[in-house]
């Protein structure tokens, strides 16, 4: 079973030095002051601000909300890094790479007879022509998937999963699921569908369309 909370504290950023001897025997410097305010730290005025927690009556709420976008940013990268390296942690344990996942998981989800152009899979997988083409000719040589001829025209083709294709695709899909199961499961099932709703809102509004 997979120790979430160790690949955690293995990619999270920012994780503070450890304190030496000498360090923590070292005497405290005294903090410096400008007209009787405190600005050794992160005091000014008497306000503290520690962390994500902000105190004192006289902190405008404006200023704490200007931070959030930075905030969000910042985690969405975190997340997206621990995602992506558990992603690909277990796909190798099925001899793939998340980008020739990608290929197959998007041809087993298609309708039968489970094959799509070139095209449709630049879509589905957001990348280029010259990568989708790349990802093609490496699974072809597995001999995992097939290009045939359209029937309808013949400057175009289809590509479809051959057995051996679409049994790892069977065995690759639920171990790829299972990693975001584990990795939000500290949130409820409504916390999860806001989650998901308001990310999608977000990549809607900047012109990348979710399903």
């Amino acid at each position: 079973m997979i120790n979430y909370v160790e690949r955690v504290t293995e990619l999270l950023d920012h994780r503070p030095e450890p304190i030496s001897p000498e360090q923590a025997s070292a005497p405290t410097a005294e903090p410096d002051t400008v007209s009787g305010e405190t600005v050794s730290g992160e005091t000014v005025s008497g306000d503290t601000v520690s962390g994500d927690t902000v105190s004192g009556d006289t902190v405008s709420e404006a200023a704490a909300a200007d931070t959030a976008p930075t905030q969000i940013a910042d985690r969405v990268k975190r997340l997206c890094r621990l995602v992506e390296s558990e992603q690909r942690r277990v796909l190798a344990t099925h001899g793939l790479d998340p980008a020739s996942f990608d290929v197959l998981a998007a041809l087993r989800r298609s309708d039968p007879p489970h094959r799509l152009t070139p095209a449709a899979l630049m879509q589905l997988c957001m990348v280029t022509s010259g990568a989708v083409t790349q990802r093609l000719d490496r699974l072809q040589s597995r001999g995992l998937i097939t290009r045939t001829p359209s029937e309808f025209d013949g400057r175009s083709w289809y590509v479809g999963l051959t057995d051996e294709g679409r049994s790892l695709a069977d065995e690759a899909m639920p171990d790829h699921t299972s990693v975001g199961g584990h990795l939000f499961a500290a949130l409820s099932a409504d916390q999860q569908q806001a989650l998901a709703v308001g990310l999608g809102f977000v990549l809607d509004s900047l012109g990348d369309r979710v399903g």
